[in-house]
């Protein structure tokens, strides 16, 4: 199975459940991704999805001037973005726990 394609499903879920933990400017969200075991999202799709998310009123931007370049964007969930990682948080633990099932049954061990 190709892990890149189910990264692409729930990336906006993923990118959310970061910013909810702690704001973020976007080479430091890829890096969080990568290292709660993400290791196939790509920078530009992470990039992408932060300007979807922004566009759709789920994350707030703010700029931080930076010593060790050009300034950062950092970004921050709002309300809405919580209203949605919830919703799509809930979901996402209802379909893992029916593939769960669906794999005891049919004798896939860890």
């Amino acid at each position: 199975m190709d892990s890149t394609q189910l990264v692409k499903g729930v990336l906006d879920l993923a990118v959310l459940a970061v910013v909810a933990e702690e704001d973020g400017y976007g080479y430091d969200i890829v890096r969080r991704l990568r290292a709660a075991g993400l290791a196939d999202v790509g920078d530009a799709s992470v990039y992408g999805t932060l300007r979807r998310l922004y566009s759709a009123g789920a994350l707030t931007s703010y700029v931080v001037a930076s010593e060790e370049g050009p300034h950062r964007k950092y970004y921050g969930i709002n309300r809405q973005g919580r209203a949605m990682l919830d919703l799509q948080g809930k979901t996402w633990k209802a379909f893992a726990q029916a593939m769960g099932g669906l794999l005891d049954t049919a004798g896939v061990t860890p």
